[in-house]
């Protein structure tokens, strides 16, 4: 039964357990034609080393200081993900912290003197706030909460306090905590009881009495309400009164406390950029269109609002005058113009914007763009020269079998002959409610460098396309989402270059699920998997992850009790015995979120079945692999075993 439903995904037909239904609706675009797919000739260079591309280095956050002369940003240029400061006239970087674990969450005082930021231990995503002085010196650890998780923080305008979210290791919700600077007194604000809300601090009010909130629900379909929660008793009052959905999740206040920049939900379930007059009461969105937006951040003088357009997995920046109503659209480069946490781009005192840039072939560089003259320029890369000579990234669009309409990155290889003998390799993506954006992906580029052609897909479930297309696979994990990856795959054979017998499949997280449920539910159709902390077995996901994902998996496919069978049908574990393909598993000992017994336990079925496994274990990794030595050791292991098991070449 489950070759015959292999077989049939070969030819488009649905794998899922799920009945046919009608299509989902997403943005209208039209279907790319597969024989429009062009491999050009270009003059080649031997590959550039795994290590070379993987040395590359990596920016996950970024924060223009207030004054607008710098940015601090997060980057392993060193090997490790550490903070980094450089002028946005230019210059060279100053290294601001030096230590071997991550740092993130990036928030500068108000006078530009102070740095605050997250640091983790050994993966294990136990994060406390850390202060450094960005003029140099010694950092200091603000929380010391080894059973505790403090992210977000955000100043107050005077420089004084601070507030952000604490979860307790045990615990799945996060709550609000001031923090008085002077005096290291902290008072918590919030005490959730519902396992399926957290609390995410916006900032203060101009007096420093209150702190701006949101609670939201996880699943981002019930509530999302900004409240304003007075620091002296802690009474909480929603900001909007009558709100027009109640999916609006606040990004910034302005600096008079008047407006609110949001993402309100609409009736037809597409997120769109707006304001909210907090005087009036009323709503007003700045520019509908059909694809989804985000409000960003108010400007310094609280004139205009940065919002973008998320189209298609590249972002399209906007400007909009509050006083006039006009929006104008930024000339920024093509790709991704816009960081992981929404700080960027950011309106300097001088009006001039700063703001990340990078594509799936570009590495990422910082920008400033001049308003006056119109000229953007980067100011700081992280890649001194090309690395790789390939081809532009493309957007490619394709019918699903149900007719919903499904988009994916593709990386297509120099000098390929359309002769059907090329190999190929699928990338799903985390969530599995994300989305696979054109940004710079060094194992997609190593791969497409070696010749495979690459696509990654971002099917039902992912963000990016509606409330509908997010939910479209809600208690149907595993069936019309890979659908949607059997999809891509018949749509890169008919572009005539990929053999459909050379087809392998990655991924991180829910990446690494769907790698293995693949292998499992589509065993004719993937020739080879490497799946990186992926969910074996949902129910023992459920007794030994990270309290915090309970509930949202929870949402994703109900109770591991009062939905049995649910979980039986979505878990990789029920398909291993189908398997034809040979699985590499790379997993951190220290991970929260997706145990490493979930590794474990794929490894030791597979061989107690026979079935061609091998892993790698990192003692020092959590939920993926951050260390440079660990991105490197991984990524020749997964560019070993395509090679071995798609193209039968010889590996070390």
């Amino acid at each position: 039964m489950h070759t015959l439903h292999a077989f049939l995904a070969v030819l488009g037909v649905s794998t899922s357990l799920a009945s046919a239904a009608a299509p989902v609706p997403t943005p209208p675009r039209p279907p790319t034609d597969p024989r429009s797919i062009v491999s050009p000739a270009m003059p080649q260079p031997a590959p550039a080393p795994v290590a070379t591309l993987f040395s590359i280095p990596e920016s996950w956050d970024a924060a223009a200081t207030p004054d607008g002369r710098g940015l601090v940003y997060a980057s392993d240029v060193s090997g490790r993900l550490n903070l980094w400061y450089v002028d946005t006239a230019g210059g060279t970087p100053r290294r601001l912290t030096t230590t071997d674990e991550r740092n993130l969450g990036i928030a500068i005082s108000p006078d530009s003197k102070t740095v605050v930021y997250t640091e983790d231990l050994g993966g294990a995503e136990m994060f406390d706030v850390h202060a450094v002085p960005l003029a140099g010196g010694a950092s200091r650890n603000l929380t010391r909460t080894p059973e505790a998780s403090e992210t977000g923080a955000v100043f107050s305008r005077d420089g004084k306090q601070l507030a952000f979210a604490r979860r307790p290791k045990t615990a799945p919700s996060a709550d609000i905590v001031v923090l008085d600077l002077a005096t290291g007194a902290e008072k918590t604000l919030t005490s959730e009881t519902l396992p399926d809300r957290q609390w995410t601090a916006v900032g203060f009010s101009a007096d420093g009495r209150a702190v701006y909130a949101r609670r939201a629900d996880i699943m981002g379909s019930a509530e999302d309400t900004l409240y304003r929660i007075t620091i002296a008793d802690g009474r909480a009052e929603p900001v909007i009164s009558k709100p027009a959905s109640p999916i609006n999740p606040v990004s910034d206040v302005s600096p008079d406390e008047r407006w609110l920049a949001l993402s309100t939900e609409t009736a037809d379930g597409r997120k769109q950029a707006a304001l909210f007059d907090v005087r009036a009461q009323e709503l007003r969105l700045l520019a509908p269109g059909p694809w989804e937006q985000h409000s960003l951040r108010f400007s310094f003088d609280g004139k205009t609002l940065l919002f973008l357009d998320n189209i298609d997995g590249r972002s399209v920046v906007k400007r909009h005058d509050i006083a006039s109503g006009t929006t104008d659209t930024l000339p920024l480069p093509a790709g991704m113009n816009t960081d992981y946490f929404g700080k960027l781009p950011a309106e300097t005192p001088d009006g001039s914007i700063l703001f990340p840039h990078q594509s799936g072939t570009e590495a990422l560089a910082y920008w400033r763009h001049d308003s006056k003259s119109g000229e953007s320029r980067p100011f700081l890369r992280m890649a001194e020269s090309e690395v790789a000579k390939l081809p532009p990234t493309q957007i490619v669009t394709y019918p699903a079998k149900d007719g919903t309409l499904i988009s994916a990155i593709l990386w297509v290889p120099a000098n390929a002959r359309r002769d059907g003998s090329a190999a190929a390799v699928v990338i799903a993506h985390g969530g599995p409610t994300g989305q696979t954006e054109d940004r710079y992906d060094a194992t997609a580029v190593a791969l497409a460098a070696r010749g495979y052609f690459v696509i990654a897909t971002n099917p039902r479930g992912s963000t990016g396309y509606g409330r509908d297309f997010m939910r479209a696979n809600l208690r149907d994990l595993g069936g019309g989402d890979l659908d949607d990856y059997v999809a891509g795959v018949k749509f890169l054979v008919d572009t005539g270059y990929v053999d459909a017998k050379r087809v392998g499949i990655t991924g991180v997280s829910y990446g690494g699920y769907m790698t293995m449920i693949a292998l499992g539910r589509a065993p004719d159709v993937f020739a080879a998997g490497v799946q990186v902390c992926g969910i074996t077995n949902w129910t023992s996901m459920h007794e030994r992850g990270s309290p915090a994902l309970r509930a949202y998996q929870e949402g994703l496919i109900g109770h591991p009790v009062k939905d049995r069978e649910v979980y039986e049908r979505v878990s990789p574990l029920t398909y291993l015995d189908q398997y034809k393909a040979p699985l590499l598993v790379l997993q951190g000992d220290n991970d929260i979120r997706v145990p490493k017994f979930e590794a474990e336990q794929v490894v030791a079925t597979l061989r107690g079945l026979g079935k061609t496994v091998d892993a790698r274990y990192y003692p020092d990794e959590g939920h993926g692999l951050f260390k440079q030595e660990n991105k490197i050791d991984g990524a020749s292991l997964t560019i070993g075993w395509f090679d071995r098991h798609l193209r039968g070449m010889a590996t070390d």
